[in-house]
């Protein structure tokens, strides 16, 4: 891959925020780069230097009643070497989801080799785990893992722990294209190639999301709930700053990736407010502006932005998503003990003049899930193993 050096960065304590990055050349082939080109605007990062990266990550798909040909696409974009955990939500009854999505996935790595593990978010074993782990605050009242995007993420993200994995990636299941969810991945590995460290985030811009506009094929740049998200986070960081930016890409970007160094380290936000939620954590954190348990600014933390160059395409959902999405994602602005009071306003406004907010209704805050450090990792895992080896073979074996 042939991808721009960072041009530009904003700083809020021990968080550096990259601006975007320009893919140039999606395989550079297979070489390393030549001598003396270490300051080079463009940097050439070989084929084998992304796979050797790759066997290192594990990628997490959240799954919830998604077409099984949409979720077969996204499993042949990802690269064979990478492990796959795909975390199921989808119902059990009256028809059973979640088995007919382990058949479909069986018959694929009957064919691929690859390795896949599939666990429902609900196997009581899986809730059992957490339990015996000391972190019960992710189980509902029946002792299961509670609905939602960002408890199934977190599943996967333990899962990739315990499984030895030194980074941890995410990709949404309603992806069209295979090719773009390959390029994803490839990204991942090019960010942490760059950066290095052991708390490193990155973050997908897509390049652009084709709609219908007057029966012709319109590229659009931004979504609705990326543009409000966006303004916030960077009117956030002004603020503390000092100077006004537009760093800040990827408020909303469901394509991301950590090294699971830091995925264990911050905090989850449920519902729409996981991914932007990830920006305010860290910032909470790490950004020097109040005292937290860590307080120290020599672990840098690294936010890599990169700019894919395949189209976005997913499925459409409603309006009634893009309206929860642009709550869920102020909400984690509006609430953080970093907003100031003047931002605060002006998202109130914004929400009330889109018709978002009705006339006595207020912005409510996301709920919040603390860090996965606190989780006796050894304790899950004495239950959890059970689960995956039920459920993960040889390669090109039933997952």
């Amino acid at each position: 891959m042939r991808i721009e050096i960072p041009r530009e960065f904003d700083r809020l304590g021990a968080v550096r925020i990259y601006g975007l990055q320009k893919i140039y050349e999606l395989d550079a082939g297979p070489g390393p780069e030549a001598p003396g080109s270490d300051d080079a605007i463009v940097r050439s990062l070989p084929a084998d230097a992304l796979y050797g990266v790759q066997r290192e990550m594990a990628i997490v798909v959240p799954v919830r009643s998604e077409r099984l040909k949409l979720i077969e696409g996204v499993l042949v974009g990802i690269p064979n070497s990478c492990l796959v955990i795909v975390v199921s939500n989808s119902p059990r009854e009256p028809i059973d989801r979640f088995f007919l999505e382990q058949e479909s996935i069986a018959n694929f790595c009957r064919f691929t080799h690859k390795q896949v593990v599939i666990v429902h978010q609900k196997d009581p074993a899986i809730g059992a785990a957490f339990a015996a782990g000391g972190y019960p605050e992710l189980l509902d009242d029946t002792g299961c893992v509670r609905n939602g995007k960002a408890e199934g993420m977190m599943i996967g993200t333990v899962l990739a722990r315990m499984m030895g994995r030194r980074y941890v990636g995410f990709v949404d299941s309603d992806n069209y294209f295979p090719g773009a969810v390959n390029e994803y991945v490839r990204e991942y590995a090019a960010g942490f190639l760059i950066n290095g460290g052991a708390h490193t985030l990155v973050r997908i811009s897509w390049h652009s999301k084709p709609k219908i506009v007057e029966q012709s094929l319109y590229f659009a740049k931004w979504g609705r709930s990326s543009r409000h998200c966006n303004h916030a986070l960077n009117r956030l960081l002004s603020h503390h700053t000092g100077f006004e930016t537009e760093i800040v890409k990827t408020g909303n970007a469901g394509e991301h990736a950590l090294t699971l160094d830091l995925a264990m380290s911050i905090r989850y936000a449920t519902g729409y407010a996981v991914e932007p939620f990830h920006y305010i954590d860290l910032l909470e954190q790490y950004g020097g502006v109040f005292p937290t348990e860590h307080g120290d600014m020599r672990h840098l933390i690294r936010i890599c932005q990169i700019e894919s160059r395949n189209p976005h395409f997913h499925e459409n959902k409603g309006e009634d998503h893009i309206a929860d999405m642009i709550r869920g994602s102020l909400s984690t602005v509006y609430h953080s003990r970093l907003c100031p009071p003047s931002l605060q306003q002006e998202i109130d406004a914004e929400l009330r003049q889109s018709g978002l907010l009705k006339e006595g209704e207020t912005l409510q805050p996301v709920h919040t899930y603390p860090s996965l450090e606190r989780l006796d990792l050894a304790k899950f895992t004495a239950i959890a193993q059970e689960v995956v080896e039920r459920r993960v073979g040889a390669p090109g074996s039933p997952a």
